[in-house]
């Protein structure tokens, strides 16, 4: 019997009898991966940085020293950042395993240190899953959090709250776009991202993809996920309010031709960050995962020539080295 989906919503977009949808057309074509696959080992890409693996390290990493009380968030590689609002803990996408795979001996493996050991994490009150990638969505990682914080909450988009409960984790909160959760006195909203989610050949794009936006004190902060460039992302501060912080995604561009549909470049995020308000943004999903075909240092550099081509400064969408924090001041 066909698989149908639970969450299905004819009245939605993005919803189909047999999962999810992104709303803009995709513009890949029946063999365009091996057709990158291809290409890729023919030119031995991606190459390493400039300065190798530990010159890059020296200049992009640091050990995340969780400190102070302010309200901040730490940027700790890829897509995982922690957040302290109001002194609770909330942690994204986390993956502190050395390879984003199914495979411990094959796959994108991490070419920096852990910016944070999980022994070292402060008492989290919720973990924000966007997609069911795996370097996004770490099973081993996922297993330590919930035997290390059993009371911690998982907010997940739709449809994938059955591969948690299915790990004995029940403490599951699902959502899909523009639903909230409010927790102590924080309120969590998933919204729109371009993506898809696949983690087996038999599961593809049953589960949505998201962003969360946190709020709190008329304040917001928004997390991505992972998203190509769409202008359903620019209906997130017209209906939930100007944000004062965001994590945009600037990695996994190359071949643009390929990625484009699913993941955006340091100009698209510019473009993007300029038509929500320019909010204080930090720029993830680089930096530890060889994903695509750019060097592990071309997204800060070609992030900064994008700001500069438009006149504007680096100071609210700069660079972060992986581990440092940024305080989210208040008015």
């Amino acid at each position: 019997m066909p698989w149908k989906n639970p969450w299905y919503d004819p009245q939605q977009a993005h919803h189909l009898p047999n999962g999810f949808c992104n709303i803009e057309p995709g513009r890949r074509q029946p063999g365009d991966l091996k057709r990158w696959r291809r290409m890729r080992r023919e030119q031995g890409l991606p190459f390493p940085p400039d300065d190798g693996y530990p010159g890059f390290i020296a200049r992009w990493w640091q050990y995340a020293d969780i400190c102070g009380n302010e309200d901040a968030v730490w940027w700790l590689g890829h897509a995982t950042l922690l957040l302290r609002i109001n002194g609770r803990y909330l942690l994204t996408d986390p993956v502190f395993s050395h390879r984003a795979s199914p495979l411990r001996f094959w796959g994108p493996q991490r070419r920096t240190p852990l910016a944070l050991v999980p022994d070292d994490l402060p008492q989290l009150d919720a973990v924000l899953i966007s997609h069911n990638h795996y370097d996004h969505l770490d099973s081993a990682s996922i297993r330590l959090l919930h035997r290390r914080f059993p009371y911690a909450a998982f907010l997940v988009p739709a449809g994938l709250g059955i591969w948690f409960r299915r790990r004995g984790i029940h403490q599951v909160v699902e959502r899909d776009w523009w639903q909230n959760h409010e927790l102590n006195g924080i309120t969590l909203t998933a919204v729109p991202a371009r993506h898809w989610s696949m983690r087996t050949p038999w599961d593809r794009n049953r589960s949505l993809w998201c962003g969360w936006v946190v709020e709190w004190a008329s304040r917001r902060f928004w997390f991505s996920g992972d998203t190509g460039y769409s202008d359903l992302l620019l209906e997130i501060p017209q209906r939930l309010g100007a944000l004062d912080g965001a994590a945009i995604p600037i990695g996994a561009y190359e071949p643009r031709w390929f990625m484009r549909d699913h993941h955006m470049g340091p100009q698209e995020a510019v473009a993007l960050w300029r038509a929500i308000g320019r909010p204080l943004a930090i720029p993830i999903h680089w930096g530890v995962f060889e994903l695509a075909d750019e060097s592990l240092d071309a997204p800060p550099r070609e992030l900064c020539a994008a700001l500069s081509a438009v006149g504007e400064q680096e100071a609210a969408f700069r660079p972060l080295r992986i581990g440092q924090y940024l305080a989210i001041a208040r008015e």
